[in-house]
């Protein structure tokens, strides 16, 4: 049973319209994602407590980009419709929005990379921080390990996170990782405000 203490946040990683079924980066079933973070984020809202969302906010040029030798396809594209968040997902009032992998020349696939995330947590005496979204072997794990890394415990989402699987068994092995490092997960039928 996990319940919500007064230090918690929650940080809801790039659930964007780019990386959803038809998107340009569709993560599968990314969209079932939505319906348990919703109600994270209404536990979280309930109980006062902060929650952050970051978003990918590539400019038309970012090296990720197949076009530049990188390995994806334009996606999150800062102010275009791809990048926003996806449909039927409700962020409370107040929540942080956090853009990350705006540089052209750099790619940041945890949400603590360049952003000043690490600082605003630490301003709100966060300690722990609930993570789910999008992708689970990509931008969550590596949200996971840079938290875990700068010394906030981690609640992993289970039921709110899917892969991309570029290669079979990635999502497995990034569950693992988390679990190894010291995140603890966490489904909605567990929880408790």
């Amino acid at each position: 049973m996990v319940e919500l203490r007064g230090t918690d946040a929650m940080i809801a990683v790039d659930p964007q319209v780019d990386f959803l079924p038809g998107g340009s980066l569709p993560v599968p079933r990314g969209d079932e994602v939505v319906p348990p973070l919703n109600r994270w984020l209404e536990a979280f809202a309930a109980a006062g407590l902060p929650v952050f969302a970051s978003r990918d906010w590539h400019p038309p040029d970012h090296c990720s980009f197949r076009a530049r030798g990188g390995p994806w396809p334009v996606h999150c594209v800062a102010g275009t419709a791809g990048a926003a968040f996806a449909p039927g997902l409700r962020l409370p009032p107040g929540t942080v929005v956090v853009s990350k992998a705006d540089a052209p020349e750099r790619e940041d696939y945890s949400v603590f990379a360049a952003t000043g995330l690490e600082e605003l947590l630490r301003a709100r005496g966060v300690r722990r921080v609930f993570v789910g979204g999008l992708a689970t072997e990509y931008c969550v794990l590596r949200t996971v390990e840079d938290a875990l890394a700068k010394g906030f415990e981690v609640v992993l989402l289970e039921d709110s996170i899917r892969p991309i699987e570029a290669a079979p068994g990635d999502g497995r092995r990034a569950l693992e990782r988390m679990r190894g490092l010291g995140a603890v997960p966490a489904r909605l039928a567990e929880a408790a405000a």
